[in-house]
């Protein structure tokens, strides 16, 4: 075993935590003033599962982030994923089983695609993975005018809608995705060389590190998590939808938690427990926001200025940690 193999995963940066705290309490107080209620049942259950279809996909965006790598098809993923998977079961509880599976095998093949464009063709991971999504997309776009497919109606009850008192099923989902990553990262080899990787490419080949199999298993892995993403989008929905992904600006959303939750964007520092930290901040200023009927406009421009400084910060820390 090499010595990158014993490294411990990096830690996720707490302040995430705090900013989230700061951010439910503040928001608590305005609309409280403004006559509204921020935690009562049927707000906490929305922002829980605005929370699990983002955070599906933030944890598998955190993988490929680590490994210094990017993942820009993952809003098509969803799409499709959602079309495959209603499409299949029509409606029928009999093929649910064998429905996910092929959602889950389509993400896996769009992964894999990525992910020896990436490391065999040396295509720059932003160009790869945004070429792939622009593929998929002309296929949605040609393919579909609107919803197809029904999906079965256990799928509905159970990821959909069913809750352990206030906390959706999908949510505690998330939480399980979450313990997964977390325990592949900070206590397999595939999570120590990823970081490693990130970290360095050439010490980690030299290291005796197989950098290109590792981000070829994260894409995958990053693309499978869309579409879970996709299947409880679809419990959710009721049916497949080609422009889901899109709509809910996934991509861009993933890679803000991610940035806001403490991961480097060059990769090697992070963690997904700080993702699921910024999905529930995101989460929290929707929910906040749409209590307050905040306009759509300046919702977006408060979360630009959120990521911009979460980014200057953490910058700021790795400079002085350098110096």
């Amino acid at each position: 075993m090499s010595a990158l193999s014993l490294l411990p995963a990096r830690r996720p940066v707490p302040g995430v935590f705090v900013a989230l705290v700061l951010t439910l309490a503040i928001g608590w107080l305005v609309v409280l003033v403004d006559g509204g209620q921020l935690f009562n049942q049927s707000t906490t259950v929305s922002l829980l599962h605005v929370a699990a279809g983002l955070g599906l996909v933030a944890v598998g965006q955190t993988l490929v982030i680590l490994g210094g790598s990017l993942d820009l098809s993952v809003a098509y993923v969803i799409s499709l994923s959602t079309l495959v998977a209603a499409e299949t079961m029509n409606g029928s509880d009999g093929a649910l089983v064998p429905a996910i599976g092929l959602a889950l095998a389509v993400s896996a093949g769009i992964g894999l695609l990525n992910g020896l464009l990436v490391t065999k063709f040396r295509v720059n991971a932003f160009i790869a993975t945004l070429g792939v999504g622009l593929l998929l997309k002309g296929y949605l776009d040609n393919g579909y005018d609107g919803p197809a497919g029904t999906t079965a109606p256990s799928l509905v009850q159970s990821l959909g809608y069913q809750r352990v008192g206030p906390v959706p099923v999908s949510f505690l989902l998330l939480l399980a995705v979450t313990a997964a990553a977390w325990f592949a990262l900070s206590r397999t080899r595939f999570g120590h060389h990823l970081v490693a990787v990130g970290g360095d490419p050439e010490v980690a080949r030299l290291s005796g590190v197989r950098n290109d199999r590792i981000l070829v298993t994260a894409h995958m892995l990053c693309s499978m998590c869309a579409g879970l993403a996709g299947i409880y989008l679809a419990s959710r929905l009721g049916s497949g939808a080609p422009r889901v992904g899109t709509e809910g600006l996934y991509d861009l959303e993933s890679i803000a938690a991610v940035v806001i939750g403490g991961t480097a964007l060059a990769g090697g520092r992070g963690g997904v427990i700080g993702t699921v930290g910024g999905v529930l901040l995101l989460a929290s200023i929707d929910s906040i926001f749409n209590q307050l009927e905040v306009d759509a406009f300046f919702k977006q421009v408060i979360r630009g200025v959120i990521i911009i400084a979460a980014v200057a910060v953490y910058a700021r820390r790795a400079l002085r940690k350098a110096s």
